[in-house]
């Protein structure tokens, strides 16, 4: 059966996409490696922060139907954007257990993969329940998911390099769209960076370097920082660079005030 066949298919048991202990099957989520941000894309997209559902999304902490980010709620801090196939989310989650992520991917498949991938450790070990993955662009659309100063990490890790000039506009860290990352972080809210080609490394470090509300976070605070420890190892491309001997660049900048 082809790969098309077998994701496209609905009178499939949606067992034989799941592996002995639950967790999906990697092979039944393949999407393509990239997408174009600057498409149109079909998906809901809420009108306001307060209409995201976090009791749909975090039923552990919502167990009653509390449709909104309101004033006095537990919020989400961390956001992963273009999460791929979640790794990062579910070491994140044990690190940081009472803290709510979300992870935004762009790809259906890809994201089908990672609320099946927290909805099995969910129901076999207990966990992420502080996790979940929205399929969005967040390129476009951020402002309508996360209030003024509300976030205090964001992650980009190993995005699309968009190697040709004439597409750098796609790139996911730009000068324009730092004003927009900037505004949903909080003061002392960190950026992490991450990719294993130079040239894009070199080019996302310059646009944080550039914006007046971003600072360099240095080498010591850096290296303390158990965050950075997994940065390379949690995602399936990190994996993949460590295991080809690739070299990484990693940038870490901190919101600052106006």
């Amino acid at each position: 059966m082809s790969e098309n066949s077998t994701n496209t298919s609905s009178s499939l048991n949606p067992k034989s996409f799941s592996s002995n202990n639950g967790l999906p099957r990697k092979r039944f989520y393949r999407a393509r490696a990239h997408s174009n941000p600057l498409s149109d894309s079909h998906f809901p997209v809420p009108i306001k922060p307060s209409h995201l559902s976090l009791s749909h999304h975090y039923p552990h902490f919502f167990p009653s139907s509390s449709p909104d980010q309101s004033d006095g709620q537990k919020r989400i801090e961390f956001a992963d954007i273009g999460c791929g196939f979640g790794g990062l989310l579910v070491t994140l989650s044990t690190m940081y257990p009472d803290t709510l992520m979300m992870g935004m991917e762009i790809r259906d498949k890809v994201t089908e993969y990672v609320k099946e991938r927290i909805k099995a450790l969910r129901a076999s070990l207990g966990s992420c329940h502080n996790v979940s993955v929205i399929r969005t662009n967040s390129m476009k659309y951020l402002p309508n998911y996360f209030d003024k100063g509300q976030l205090s990490k964001m992650f980009f890790l190993f995005p699309d390099p968009h190697f040709k000039e004439k597409n750098h506009r796609r790139r996911v860290i730009s000068d324009s769209l730092l004003d927009e990352y900037a505004y949903v972080m909080k003061v002392g809210g960190m950026v992490y960076a991450v990719t294993d080609v130079e040239e894009l490394g070199e080019w996302m470090s310059g646009c944080l370097e550039r914006h007046c509300l971003f600072e360099r976070v240095g080498d010591d605070e850096v290296e303390a920082d158990p965050v950075t420890k997994v940065l390379e190892s949690a995602t399936e491309e990190g994996q993949k660079v460590i295991r080809n001997g690739g070299q990484t660049f990693r940038s870490v900048f901190r919101r600052v005030a106006a």
